[in-house]
């Protein structure tokens, strides 16, 4: 099996986010930086698929010169070698990500043989785009599944699992295919100190690709209002008693 993981370095979110004044980029000025969540697990999901039927793994990423210390921690947990597109930093729209994404796994193909598999996140961890698999999958003429909870490869054939409400959809397509996962898919590991070392020496290809003319354009961002929470004060010591059973009942424990 031969591999391709696409990443992106996006903000580490587990903080508050708040946006530049222009609400058209996240205000990292106070976060670090890492692999998106969704394509974590698409990184660990391409180290098992390569440790259980051997073959190589390759991530890639597009992105400024920063970007290779995600290139250096997808490489800790097993990936074989990096593709870096370097960029000066700026955002490029799904359409020229995608463009650059297809023209990169090409030229790849053409001097080590095809990818049965390119995976992807659902989508970035800042722009959230959901586009990138879909247009990747398109250009390179592969079928594409995305949304995917479930994954695995047995005989050359693709199976994907979505969520849905009361189960799950299970596809399978055959290989090569491209695949866009989502966070939970599986539990991504930790870089070891050994593997850190090991990513040291490994090699990644870097190129600059020329930015396109963008076609697609963002026009704002939005943070998602955080839920509302409700606090009822029912009573003090045994007066309270009383409310409480009253509230058990209301919300249906009772």
């Amino acid at each position: 099996m031969k591999v391709l993981v696409c990443i992106k370095r996006v903000p580490a979110v587990a903080g508050r986010i708040s946006l530049t004044d222009d609400g058209r980029a996240i205000d990292s000025k106070y976060l670090g930086y890492a692999i998106g969540p969704h394509e974590e697990c698409a990184v660990e999901e391409a180290v098992r698929i390569v440790e259980a039927t051997g073959g190589e793994s390759v991530v890639l990423t597009l992105g400024p010169a920063e970007s290779v210390e995600q290139l250096r921690d997808a490489m800790a947990i097993g990936m074989s070698r990096a593709i870096h597109l370097v960029t000066n930093g700026e955002e490029w729209d799904p359409e020229s990500t995608a463009a650059a994404i297809v023209e990169a796994a090409r030229a790849d193909e053409a001097e080590s043989g095809p990818f049965d598999l390119v995976l992807l996140g659902n989508e970035s961890g800042d722009t959230g785009g959901y586009q990138v698999a879909a247009r990747v999958g398109r250009a390179l003429g592969r079928p594409v599944l995305t949304g995917l909870k479930g994954l695995s490869v047995t005989n050359g054939i693709l199976h994907g699992e979505q969520v849905v409400p009361g189960g799950r959809d299970v596809y399978e397509v055959s290989l090569p295919a491209v695949a866009s996962v989502l966070e939970g898919l599986n539990l991504p590991r930790y870089p070891s100190v050994p593997g850190r070392i090991r990513a040291k020496s490994k090699p990644v290809a870097a190129s600059r690709p020329a930015r396109p003319e963008q076609r697609l354009e963002m026009l704002r961002l939005v943070v998602p209002e955080g839920a509302a929470k409700q606090v009822e004060i029912l009573g003090n010591g045994a007066a309270a008693a009383a409310a409480t059973v009253d509230m058990f009942d209301r919300i249906g424990i009772l």
